[in-house]
């Protein structure tokens, strides 16, 4: 595996912690992708590290390409919190009508999660949902973004509710220019790119790391809930 540190457009690498300040918790941020995640489990007070089998040279912190499973069986114990999001594809309606196909990891990472024998969570798309167990929603619009975005939890912790408000603004139709104050579905070729960045709270990312990225408010609120309860040493 090689090991990269980069620094994501617009945000700089953590500050590496000298003298008697304590660590910060770790995460392991699996199938990291352009970091949207990693970036709320920073913005909750952890020590982020990413892994994916793809070059990311937007991720935001440490950042390590390799086969995110092996990686979890090798090191996960290294780290206070293991969370992974497996690409969706395979769950999409999309992917299923052009026959295009693709692996189904959810089970795998579990199963290497749950080896490790650290706390984990697993992230995926409303149309996993029969392979999670007991999954939290989070959506968009219980955060003050312009976006539902439902995003599912299954984790080896308890998780935190968020009242899920009813979806009262209708969204801008896929291929109709977005402007400020626009519901969107941030999808394939949406546009108004630096709205969507800047609502979503992901400006390094590019168009296509927004169409696959979990809001960093998401993991913020789960890594704060998480760390309260489990009362780990966060520094100031």
């Amino acid at each position: 595996m090689t090991q990269l540190h980069v620094s994501g457009e617009g945000h700089p690498a953590p500050a590496t912690r000298t003298g008697s300040a304590p660590a910060r918790p770790r995460v392991l941020d699996a199938y990291c992708c352009q970091g949207g995640a990693g970036m709320g489990w920073h913005l909750a007070g952890f020590d982020v590290t990413g892994v994916d089998k793809d070059p990311q040279p937007r991720y935001p912190f440490t950042f390590i390409q390799g086969d995110a499973i092996e990686y979890i069986r090798a090191h996960g114990h290294e780290y206070d919190l293991i969370a992974g999001s497996p690409p969706c594809q395979y769950y999409t309606l999309c992917q299923r009508i052009q026959g295009r196909e693709h692996p189904a990891l959810i089970a795998p990472t579990r199963q290497a999660m749950q080896a490790t024998g650290r706390p984990w969570i697993i992230e995926n798309v409303p149309e996993a949902a029969p392979e999670l167990r007991d999954p939290l929603t989070l959506c968009g619009a219980s955060f003050g973004l312009h976006t539902y975005r439902h995003r599912l939890f299954e984790a080896s912790f308890p998780l935190p509710v968020q009242p899920h408000p009813e979806h009262l603004h209708p969204t801008v139709k896929m291929g109709r220019p977005l402007s400020p104050g626009d519901w969107y579905h941030a999808v394939g070729h949406f546009s108004n790119v630096p709205y969507v960045r800047r609502d979503m709270g992901v400006r390094w990312m590019s168009r296509d790391g927004i169409s696959e990225c979990i809001p960093p408010v998401y993991s913020e609120f789960i890594g704060r809930a998480f760390l309260a309860r489990t009362e780990l040493e966060v520094a100031a």
